[in-house]
């Protein structure tokens, strides 16, 4: 969800302490320097070893943004993760097999956290909270949603990129893929994975763990993406709600919240929101460890419509 743009040092700090005692997503202004950009949407923040659930609330029912029958979701979900810079020949957590591993497994009768999306869809009146049978849904996948794999490695990438370099490194990576008009990008997420030892928009002094976002300034239509920090970088329980030290836990649970507010709010903000934010944002205080076909991830509670309450499980 989109929540505004903090520019002071003291808004900065505020939205940390609220983070640390498990409120809501807060979207942070992470740019160095006086240049302006975008808030960004769903962004998970930073913060250790929280662990409250929120109470289930009628204002976090989720809301369609706008009747339109493109870019309100992703009907078919394609992931496509770019592991940016030459710098990824170090990865001292295993991010890149950790990704790549957990989406190969989210599909199937094994997943089931991703049959919670299945419930929202597009092409319905502005306001819905029940698609019933009406509208195009979400469909769960029969089949590994990684859509594609790219090491971007003929250069560094920047130590501190701005959020403009990292919209143009997700649009570089249509054009790698193949993705060259609309079509394809209506389903397609670039996941821009920053590799250890950098700051993307900030990270992690600007208080978030990852956010994603969208852009038209490609040749290639509009393009959904993600800025995904290498979270390991700021210890085990960061951007997770456990605390047994397992490093790759943060980075597992932020992703998947990115990942499904994503899919269910494709070109933000038109898609579902509603009083808590993205169907992830409500629910960054409850993680569960799913055992998929793959192995077990920590994955992110997301919000139901159908059940009331932020769930692990559809």
């Amino acid at each position: 969800m989109r929540t505004g743009t903090f520019r002071t040092a003291a808004r900065v700090a505020a939205a940390l302490a609220l983070a640390v005692v498990g409120t809501t997503s807060l979207a942070v202004d992470a740019t160095a320097g006086p240049t302006s950009t975008p808030a960004h949407y769903g962004v998970k923040p930073l913060a250790k070893g929280h662990s409250l659930q929120p109470a289930a609330r009628s204002t976090n029912t989720l809301k369609v943004g706008s009747s339109a029958s493109q870019g309100v979701v992703s009907p078919t979900p394609k992931v496509y993760l770019v592991f940016w810079g030459s710098q990824w020949s170090s990865d001292p957590a295993g991010v890149a097999p950790d990704m790549q591993k957990m989406f190969q497994g989210l599909y199937g009768s094994k997943d089931t956290w991703g049959t919670i999306l299945n419930q929202y869809c597009e092409g319905v009146a502005k306001g819905t909270t029940t698609c019933g049978t009406k509208g195009i849904h979400i469909n769960h996948p029969t089949s590994s949603p990684l859509a594609g794999v790219w090491f971007d490695n003929a250069a560094a990438a920047p130590s501190s990129a701005t959020a403009n370099q990292i919209a143009a490194e997700a649009g570089k990576a249509a054009g790698h893929f193949g993705n060259t008009t609309q079509a394809p990008n209506l389903n397609a997420q670039y996941v821009v994975v920053s590799p250890t030892g950098t700051h993307p928009d900030g990270f992690p002094n600007s208080g978030f763990c990852a956010w994603h976002d969208k852009t038209a300034t490609t040749s290639y239509g509009t393009i959904a993406y993600t800025n995904l920090p290498y979270i390991p970088d700021s210890g085990a329980g960061a951007c997770t709600t456990f605390t047994d030290g397992r490093l790759l836990s943060g980075i597992e649970s932020t992703e998947t919240h990115e990942y499904a507010e994503t899919v269910t709010d494709f070109w933000p903000s038109i898609g579902w929101n509603g009083g808590g934010g993205e169907i992830g944002d409500a629910c960054v205080d409850l993680d569960a460890y799913v055992a998929l076909s793959t192995g077990t991830f920590d994955l992110q509670g997301l919000w139901s419509n159908s059940a009331n309450k932020c769930v692990t499980h559809g």
